[in-house]
């Protein structure tokens, strides 16, 4: 009986992975080939995005909107920065859960982690940049390219 009810569960979530990436191929078609971006990551940011995610107006819009664009930590002598602690909480769990898998299974960046606590940095820190280059990429993979919008305007 128990089994039975794991293969039905287990076949619950296959479809509904599969409706969520296609809904996401229709939206963001480059944004699952980004490495560390599942469906469910994929997801998340998107709805941080919105419908429209052409009222952002730059990638560190984007970045603040999930809560990872960097803000002056500095006292005395100490010049550092931290995380925003606002935004969007689902979509910086999701750009945290991309960087864990890139650190996990990716050397080059496991290499720029080394790289940047052997310059100084903490881990906590190198993460954060990891997590602010993360968002980058992401609202380039969910932006269209700038001359198709153009080409779309003047189109209308």
């Amino acid at each position: 009986m128990p089994a039975r009810r794991i293969q039905h569960l287990t076949e619950e979530i296959n479809d509904l992975t599969g409706r969520i990436t296609t809904a996401i191929n229709a939206c963001a078609p480059k944004l699952l080939d980004r490495y560390g971006v599942g469906p469910d990551t994929a997801a998340a940011l998107l709805i941080a995005a919105g419908d429209n995610p052409d009222r952002m107006g730059s990638e560190s819009s984007f970045a603040a909107l999930c809560g990872v664009s960097p803000v002056e930590a500095s006292s005395g002598k100490t010049q550092r920065r931290r995380l925003n602690r606002g935004g969007d909480r689902q979509a910086n769990s999701a750009l945290y859960t991309i960087v864990l898998a890139r650190l996990r299974w990716d050397t080059r960046t496991r290499n720029y982690v080394e790289r940047r606590i052997r310059g100084g940095k903490t881990r906590r820190e190198a993460i954060r940049c990891l997590k602010r280059y993360v968002a980058r990429e992401v609202y380039q993979a969910i932006t269209p390219p700038a001359t198709a919008a153009v080409t779309h305007a003047s189109a209308d």
